[in-house]
């Protein structure tokens, strides 16, 4: 059996055992275009240059015709079959210019610690991880897929990165002895470089309820290297009071549901759940959602008398412009708890929503500065058609066209005639699904909810 067919049995045996795995999707590969300056391979007859002072291993699939190269301090050329180089006179080819220079990027760029580098290998559609989960967790198998050359850094400031096991070269490293060994080689230190060290342990994990990922001390180096690309700073979240979920880089629109458990609950099952009974009908297309155990805040626990640490998160977004399903969801989730909580060994829920979308701009919020244009657009026409009224309305006055009245000069009010007026957002019609009233949390201004199934009502969180 070849490399690629174990490693397909070795996923297969990781979902058999819920083992969850995560793989590494850049590489170093020569045929790659994305690891060239112009965003191409090299064509014929062109000059190819590598970093003068990296190492780094390449695999070459395909047949190269160059004119010169200038290699790296050190490394490999990885040959599979019918590949090579072969010489050829520069600028051979009408769209290679005389002298054309391709460069490899630097393949010291790509981050143990970058959520962009990671997917899930056993992510279902409607499934999506927070940012500090998207890097591998402490109970994660780690697959470097065996049909690619890879180059990945381990740091910095991050400590031991820790894992259930790595899957490089063909082979399985679930001993940290023989994972050290692999580091130290000529064949380890080609493929991982930086100031961090990885460590595996085979302890899987072994909770119903799921275990806590456990880089929350990683999340500061892991939010850097996200959104190093944006400079650093988060995007303007396209809602009012947006919520940030525990393990997430940056403010979100949606929902986010918090479960408190006991021994008979199952994430696994309850996650099937939330896919089958929930995403899958009409109403609920287009929403994402994460679930996963993480900390529970100590004044949370403190607030609820609650003794665990750890606490169920149910993270709901729409991928697409904000309609107001993440927070349906959530508020269906409640009385789906209500009547079955007591079955799925769930003891309270509590859910907080983000407030209206801002102009209908994307959850994603990555069209702000358009909306702030906007914005301050619309507020300028405003105040000039403010002054303009004024003005009109002092004219008027002055040419007495329109009269104003003190208050104690107003007409007295009919008996028994309302002084106000009715507004739907604060007297809602009665109704069997109603839910009580939204108030704030201690972690978000946004609407909350309380729900204790134990109890079969829903309450308002003090």
């Amino acid at each position: 059996m070849g490399a690629p067919g174990l490693v397909l049995l070795w996923l297969q045996l990781c979902a058999l055992t819920r083992a969850a795995y995560k793989v590494w999707v850049p590489n170093t590969n020569f045929d790659d275009a994305t690891n060239w300056s112009q965003n191409r391979s090299p064509c014929a007859g062109a000059a190819v240059e590598f970093p003068a002072d990296k190492t780094l291993s390449v695999l070459v699939r395909e047949g190269h015709s160059i004119s010169d190269m200038l290699l790296p301090l050190d490394g490999e050329f990885v040959l599979a079959s019918g590949a090579g180089f072969g010489a050829a006179d520069a600028g051979s080819r009408p769209d290679c210019g005389p002298g054309a220079r391709a460069r490899f990027l630097d393949p010291d760029r790509f981050l143990w610690l970058d959520p962009r580098l990671w997917r899930p290998g056993d992510a279902g559609r409607g499934l999506f991880s927070v940012d500090a989960e998207r890097v591998p967790c402490r109970h994660d198998d780690v697959v470097f897929p065996a049909d690619a050359s890879f180059r990945v850094g381990l740091g910095p400031g991050a400590g031991t990165v820790r894992v259930r096991s790595v899957q490089a070269l063909g082979q399985t490293f679930a001993r940290d002895e023989d994972l050290t060994a692999f580091l130290a080689s000529r064949a380890g230190r080609l493929r991982f470089h930086g100031p961090g060290a990885l460590s595996v342990d085979p302890e899987a994990c072994a909770d119903p309820s799921g275990c806590v990922c456990g880089n929350a001390e990683a999340q500061p180096w892991i939010c850097a290297a996200l959104l190093q690309p944006l400079g650093g700073g988060c995007p303007q979240a396209a809602c009012l009071e947006p919520l940030r979920p525990e393990g997430q880089c940056c403010d979100l629109c949606g929902a986010v549901v918090s479960l408190t458990h006991g021994p008979a609950f199952d994430l696994e099952q309850y996650r099937a759940r939330l896919l089958h009974a929930f995403l899958a009908l009409p109403q609920y297309q287009g929403l994402q959602v994460a679930v996963s155990k993480v900390p529970r805040p100590p004044g949370l626990r403190e607030a609820s008398d609650a003794k665990a640490d750890t606490e169920i998160q149910v993270v709901l977004v729409e991928a697409g412009p904000e309609t107001g399903g993440a927070g349906r969801l959530a508020r269906a989730l409640l009385a789906d708890i209500a009547e079955h909580g007591e079955a799925l060994g769930i003891l309270s829920a509590t859910a907080r929503e983000s407030g209206a979308p801002v102009w209908g701009g994307s959850a994603a919020g990555l069209n702000a500065p358009a909306r702030a244009g906007l914005a301050g657009g619309l507020a300028a026409a405003g105040l000039l058609v403010l002054t303009a009224l004024l003005a009109g309305a002092l004219l008027l006055r002055r040419e007495g066209r329109l009269r104003w009245r003190r208050r104690d000069e107003a007409a007295p009010a009919r008996a028994g005639a309302p002084l106000g007026f009715h507004n739907p957002v604060f007297y809602a019609a009665d109704s069997a699904e109603a839910l009580p009233a939204p108030k704030s949390d201690q972690r978000s201004s946004s609407r909350s909810y309380f729900l204790n199934p134990l109890f079969g009502e829903a309450e308002a969180e003090a």
